[in-house]
């Protein structure tokens, strides 16, 4: 007998091993066993394959040990597994590495969390002894008293008998540890572990919690179920506020109504916490929580308890949620579908978890609902070529307004010297207001740090990182510079070491620096900042916006963060500071991903109750994407970027991949690059383009080039795949090329 089985490392295809007669009773598909590879090392794999074809060419090692009793993979997770190996071109040791908790991928990686309990002894487990153990502490004071308040708190709990209390419940009634011990050596307490989990249970579900929709909302929702008849996915394109969330609450209530399991996807950790405290008011502890930043041993109980026979019925999480184990799923939700944050970009695989969640639910068969006020521009075509089902709520909830949006010039206010730094007198007026009236405001600059970069006064000297083709950031909080690339930090200079000026002054403005002039202007205002120097545990995510939520903070200055579905109440005013950081950069789905963010962040105004205000600051007020935003007017602004993409090849008429090579020589990075290219156009002709550098040329002191192929429909993906892996082995196979890395990204943002 012989089982397949795939390692987590860096390699295309599984390993063979043979199973010794000792373990054939033991091996299933989905389990994990400890096998050797090399001379001396063992691995943590799982069986993907049983089989008795002996393979050829070499001597199969045997199986160490088999290291579960059930699988942690159901079949559909592994058929999952291995179309985004084969979709995203990247290895399934890789998918196996991003899919499983760290904890399920070591022999000892995960360790159940336990309390300390403390009982009585057998021997005194009856009223006779326990008088008998009170007469034996009649000299030890302390003793008795520990002993006489653990049978206290024994009976508040039933009975002294046979009552199991933690050991830190005695040590919170004033009792040292070793008064405890010495009970326990005296045999009167005896302690012992005891396995707790981490999960939250939420508490018991309250469908009746659920609000009634409204008209509109009932419309969109039957809507919805008539487009499931003929269609499995449908994108609900609402605006902001429009009461989606409460539609996809109805869809998931009918989903439990018929046993079936839901997975509700959001883009960003930060939107689970308002989303988390509105399902669990509704579903309690029928709903799990999972994403990267709750600890592996969390993700590891959660995964248990979803292979277990009381599995979550819904999942919310962010984009690694679609590896988690479903068994009967029948609804999958991904809200704001839109979000670039659901690609993986490193490390491998660099799969799209829309594109990932949508296969996972084909594989049972489940209905797939899209949700956003701005459809990404393939999502709102499939919808409106008949691949999807579409339905649009284009009504806020309770018919509130969409927020007024007022364009201001800032080249011409510069020009005229009226710009207060970043700020201009409008916007300063507006966020005045808002704060004596006791509302709030958002104020939106899409970079962090202090400052993008320090110069030169007298040379223009900046400085750069020694590893990354890119200028440091300044970070004053830390006092230090950052390249945000590779992570590499640096001492602020005190002189330029070009010319020895002493004058450096800082160009741009982070949300660092917005913050302490925000300060200086509103000293009176209780500002926070939302970005991802402020955000690095789960919990400063939830204080921020539990803060800003009650009102204890009634200023935020944050980067796309904000713009992610957020619902603040009491927003009044929202100030775009500069759009044209977003418009100005080289891609061509820059104008896409600038009018998402911009209607995104504008919908954060005038939540409840009334009109909110956005002031817009940009030097082209002119541009016809501009007025779109201020209009919002989605489909004007589709068709005026859908004709350029079909005319130059571009999604969602073509399909593209990127193709990278990198290495620490620039010269042979573009030798590789030229000749990557010459044998790619021996099969795909005109589709290839470069090699080029890309805008960041080099990352972690590795020269990068990149090619481009554009690849019109029809053409067999499959085959495309098998050239591109041949031809990424031909390269390897050249001794020059040997620590040449290539991989590719498929449908890359």
């Amino acid at each position: 007998m012989f089982a397949d089985v795939i390692l987590p490392l860096p390699l295309d295809g599984v390993f063979t091993y043979s199973v010794p007669p000792s373990l054939e009773g033991q091996v299933r598909v989905g389990l994990r066993v400890s096998v050797p590879l090399g001379r001396n090392k063992t691995y943590v794999g799982i069986i993907s394959h049983i089989h008795h074809q002996a393979p050829e060419g070499y001597a199969v090692k045997d199986i160490l040990q088999v290291l579960d009793v059930e699988p942690i993979l159901f079949d559909s997770q592994l058929r999952l597994w291995q179309w985004i190996s084969d979709y995203y071109m990247s290895p399934i040791g890789e998918v196996y590495k991003a899919a499983l908790p760290a904890g399920l991928k070591a022999e000892d990686g995960y360790r159940p969390k336990t309390e300390t309990y403390i009982r009585l002894t057998p021997k005194f487990r009856n009223e006779q002894a326990l008088h008998i153990a009170l007469d034996m502490l009649q000299r030890a004071d302390k003793q008795q008293k520990a002993f006489i308040d653990f049978l206290d708190l024994s009976m508040d709990n039933g009975s002294a008998i046979d009552c199991q209390l933690t050991r830190d419940e005695l040590l919170n009634q004033g009792h040292s540890l070793p008064t405890i011990t010495a009970l326990v050596k005296r045999g009167l307490l005896e302690t012992y572990e005891q396995e707790v989990g981490r999960l939250n249970h939420g508490g018991e579900p309250h469908l009746e919690n659920i609000k009634p929709l409204s008209p509109v909302q009932q419309d969109a929702y039957n809507q919805i179920q008539f487009s499931w008849l003929k269609k499995n996915v449908a994108l609900l394109h609402g605006v902001t506020s429009s009461g989606k969330t409460e539609i996809y609450i109805h869809l998931i209530r009918q989903a439990l109504e018929q046993k079936k399991q839901v997975l509700y996807l959001l883009p960003e950790i930060a939107l689970t916490v308002q989303i988390m405290q509105r399902l669990q008011h509704v579903f309690g502890n029928r709903l799990g929580i999972y994403h990267s930043k709750y600890s592996d041993a969390e993700r590891v109980e959660i995964w248990q308890k979803q292979l277990s026979q009381n599995p979550y019925d819904v999942i919310l999480g962010a984009r690694s949620a679609v590896f988690l184990p479903f068994q009967n799923l029948g609804l999958v939700i991904i809200d704001e579908e839109h979000e670039t944050s659901y690609k993986q970009q490193d490390p491998m695989p660099r799969y799209h978890a829309r594109s990932t969640a949508i296969m996972l639910a084909q594989k049972f068969g489940a209905k797939t609902l899209l949700g956003t006020a701005t459809p990404s521009l393939e999502t709102y075509h499939n919808a409106k070529t008949g691949k999807y089902g579409l339905v649009e709520l284009f009504q806020r909830y309770q018919g509130i307004e969409l927020p007024e949006i007022q364009v201001v010039d800032i080249k011409d206010l510069q020009h005229r010297k009226m710009m207060r730094g970043p700020f201009s007198p409008l916007l300063l007026n507006k966020v005045r207001e808002a704060l004596e009236r006791g509302e709030q405001a958002i104020l939106f600059q899409n970079r962090r740090g202090y400052a993008p970069m320090i110069e030169c006064k007298q040379c223009g000297w900046v400085p750069h990182c020694q590893h990354c083709d890119v200028s440091l950031t300044l970070h004053r909080n830390l006092n230090q510079l950052t390249c945000h690339y590779c992570g590499y930090t640096y001492q602020v200079p005190t002189e330029c070491p070009a010319c020895g000026c002493k004058e450096l002054q800082t160009r741009g403005y982070g949300t660092e620096k917005i913050e302490a002039e925000v300060h200086d202007i509103f000293p009176e205002a209780r500002i926070a900042r939302m970005d991802l120097d402020t955000t690095r545990s789960r919990h400063a995510y939830e204080r921020l916006i539990s803060d800003f939520s009650a009102g204890r903070t009634n200023l935020l200055i944050g980067t796309q963060m904000i713009s992610k579905g957020l619902d603040f109440d009491k927003v009044s005013v929202v100030g775009i500071l500069n759009a044209d950081t977003m418009l100005n950069y080289p891609d061509f789905r820059a104008y896409e991903h600038a009018f998402m963010m911009m209607a995104q962040v504008s919908g954060r105004a005038g939540r409840k109750g009334k009109r909110g205000l956005v002031i817009l600051q940009t030097k082209s007020p002119d541009l016809p994407l501009i007025q779109q935003v201020v209009r919002n007017d989605y489909p004007a602004f589709y068709r005026s970027l859908i004709a350029e993409r079909q005319q130059f090849h571009y999604p969602p008429y073509y399909r593209l991949v990127y193709v990278y090579l990198k290495h620490r020589q620039d010269a042979l990075a573009e030798t590789a690059g030229v000749e990557l290219g010459s044998r790619l156009r021996q099969w795909f002709g005109g589709r290839v383009l470069g090699p080029d550098k890309p805008s960041v040329a080099k990352v972690k002191s590795l020269s990068i080039r990149k090619l481009v192929l554009k690849l019109e429909p029809g053409l067999n993906m499959g085959e495309v795949r098998k050239y591109l892996a041949l031809a990424q082995q031909q390269m390897l196979q050249d001794k020059r090329y040997a620590s040449l890395q290539i991989y590719y990204d498929v449908d890359p943002l």
